[in-house]
């Protein structure tokens, strides 16, 4: 699969993420942008490459900001923006959920 345009998923609220995915060049690459970072950094990046290698996608680019959202969130929107990139909203691949 290849992406086809850019798309948002998220807001900036309070326990949310916002996730941009684009389409790269160079594999996955993830920009994260958090208060918690530190401390959580790691964990929701691994969140966030685990839907994209479900996905089957190499190369991407995702910036993330997070506002203390749970794992549950962040794979909610990780899926709802790489489904929207891609054009597949209508008809998502279940296996992946």
């Amino acid at each position: 699969m290849e992406i086809k345009k850019t798309a948002i998923a998220g807001t900036l609220e309070s326990s949310d993420i916002q996730i941009t995915v684009s389409k790269g060049n160079d594999g996955v690459k993830i920009n994260l942008t958090s208060d918690v970072k530190e401390r959580f950094g790691k964990s929701i990046i691994r969140t966030i490459e685990e839907i994209v290698n479900k996905f089957g996608l190499e190369n991407i680019n995702i910036k993330a900001v997070d506002q203390g959202a749970l794992d549950c969130v962040i794979k909610a929107r990780t899926i709802t923006a790489i489904q929207r990139s891609l054009g597949t909203s209508e008809e998502p691949d279940w296996e992946v959920l």
